[in-house]
């Protein structure tokens, strides 16, 4: 094998091998279809950006189509919001499709397989029909009403159709092989009775088909060429090619490409969750805020948490393509966010746990403006930073003692105010808890960062943020952290996801930040120097800024789990 093959994953060999087998490569076509049952989560990345890539990769189009096949659970919100994150990501579709649109050439088919003998109208309940199931390794039993005549499943199923029957009364079924080892080929069902109103279609049916019927056949009438699933469909993919090899039979000269189903391994994430239906129990149970919340792992929640499309496309890139499940630490996700933002936002100062700083030497009455440098990796220049005699300081910045591995401020030790001055620590303030409520320093005002005296040169092993008291704009920041504190809280059969929900996973906190981000827009990210990387949360007004924490500067979880 050529080292050019060697580095495609085994999907795009799969596609060279039918390139170079006669395909034409204007033929190819992808699609990425999402049930708006919910919103996209960090799981679906990896399906976008695999079709998505190809697309770019082969110059091919990549259809958006919504399987919403089911209207008890689908809405148009959902349909909103995958348009919304999927464009977000930076992709682009070539044509907005939906499953619904397909209903009556679907039932016009199935039509066609009852009098081809290949589909029939079921009676039986739903426990009944399982009953006879089988087992993996026992043959399941043919229903009692299998063999009922093509006139008499055409009356019933029309009946359905003009809804002349209640649901749960009747069923359409494959008619394939009840003995198969593959249980799906065991006359799944095609049909059912659902008098819900649709999403798009309104009332106009009151019979849905179901998943496995529909969804290779929108392939097919969309002429996908390769149909690229998650491992657990692999199963399905015998189920995927009957269906499709019958509606072939009937439709050949119109549409002549067969798709090609394929399957990948999904994306597992540690420390998260990522069945819809667990998501949704969050949502409605008020755990969370809702889909959006930043502790989510949507699409939604990471954006508003501070994540970029590009962290979240590198992270796939990185993740790669493979057939084999295996879960993938949450880690190299904060690192590809913190990675990225390193790059692209720019520095300032806030204070989350304030403590008063008086430089008792400093004049009452004077201010100056500093220089400080934005992100010298963007070449975004500086931002002026006022600074006075009071200032605001993290409690955690200051000991009243400390061993000589403590680089922070303490009585009788130097530091660095950040483009400021050196100070020394000399005393304390405390109120009757012992609780300290200011700190006394002086300062050396030959030493003022950049003004190229050789105090300024001089070397003090720490350097603090701060901002000034006087211009301090009050901030509300949450900082988030994992919503899981189990690496894996839907991997125990014996306990309930919910078990497993971390306390801590958000603190709201009253800070100070500098002035400069009186006027920062919603979304806008910023390293807060020393403590993270932080995002202007929806939330926010001018009046009322709220700052969510996207990501620590460094993985604190690595050194807890040690």
């Amino acid at each position: 094998m050529s080292e050019e093959k060697k580095s495609l994953n085994f999907i795009e060999q799969i596609i060279e091998e039918d390139l170079t087998n006669g395909m034409k490569k204007e033929n190819l076509r992808f699609r990425f279809p999402p049930e708006p049952n919910g919103y996209l989560h960090i799981g679906h990345t990896k399906a976008i950006g695999i079709s998505f890539g190809l697309g770019e990769k082969y110059n091919a189009p990549v259809n958006l189509r919504f399987d919403d096949t089911n209207p008890a659970k689908e809405e148009q919100e959902y349909v909103d919001a995958i348009k919304k994150d999927v464009s977000w990501l930076g992709y682009q579709w070539e044509n907005e499709c939906y499953s619904s649109d397909y209903f009556q050439q679907l039932y016009d088919w199935a039509v066609q397989l009852i009098k081809d003998g290949k589909a029939y109208v079921d009676s039986q309940t739903s426990e009944e029909m399982a009953e006879q199931k089988g087992t993996p390794t026992e043959p399941g039993v043919a229903s009692p009403y299998r063999d009922r005549t093509v006139e008499e499943n055409l009356e019933l199923f029309t009946k359905m159709k003009n809804g002349e029957f209640e649901e749960g009364e009747h069923v359409l079924r494959a008619k394939i092989d009840m003995a198969s080892p593959n249980m799906l080929l065991r006359d799944p069902l095609m049909y059912r009775i659902l008098k819900k109103s649709h999403h798009r279609t309104g009332n106009d049916w009151v019979i849905y088909p179901m998943y496995d019927w529909t969804h290779g056949e929108s392939d097919y009438l969309e002429q996908i060429s390769h149909s690229l699933c998650s491992l657990e469909f692999k199963p399905h993919r015998d189920l995927y090619n009957w269906f499709r090899d019958h509606v072939y039979e009937y439709s050949k000269s119109d549409f002549p490409l067969v798709p090609k189903q394929r399957e990948f391994s999904r994306l597992n994430l540690s420390y998260t969750i990522m069945s819809k239906r667990k998501l949704l129990k969050l949502v409605e149970e008020g755990v969370v805020s809702g889909w959006d919340d930043p502790r989510m792992p949507t699409i939604s929640g990471l954006r508003r948490r501070g994540y970029t499309p590009a962290s979240i496309r590198n992270f796939i890139e990185t993740v790669g393509v493979s057939k084999r499940e295996n879960i993938i630490d949450v880690a190299l996700l904060e690192f590809k966010i913190r990675e990225d933002l390193n790059k692209n936002a720019n520095r300032v100062m806030g204070v989350l746990n304030p403590v008063k700083l008086v430089i008792t030497n400093y004049p009452e009455d004077k201010e100056e403006i500093l220089i400080a440098e934005n992100n010298p990796e963007l070449d975004a220049g500086s931002r002026e930073v006022p600074f006075s005699r009071e200032l605001y300081i993290e409690r955690e910045d200051f000991k009243e003692e400390a061993n000589r591995k403590y680089f922070r401020l303490a009585l009788g030790k130097e530091v660095r105010l950040k483009n400021a001055y050196i100070i020394k620590g000399e005393s304390c303030v405390k109120d009757d808890d012992g609780n300290i409520t200011e700190i006394h320093c002086t300062y050396d005002p030959l030493s003022k960062s950049g003004s190229g005296t050789e105090e300024s040169k001089r070397k003090v092993k720490g350097t603090l943020h701060w901002v000034s008291k006087k211009h301090a704009v009050s901030a509300e920041v949450r900082v988030y952290d994992r919503l899981f504190s189990d690496e894996a809280p839907d991997g125990h059969k014996d306990k309930d996801f919910m078990e497993f929900l971390n306390p801590d996973s958000l603190k709201v906190i009253n800070a100070f930040v500098e002035p400069s981000l009186v006027n920062s827009k919603i979304g806008e990210r910023f390293q807060f120097q020393r403590l993270g990387y932080f995002n202007v949360d929806d939330d926010a007004t001018k009046e009322h800024l709220v700052f969510n924490k996207t990501v620590g500067l460094r993985d604190t979880w690595a050194k807890v789990n040690k």
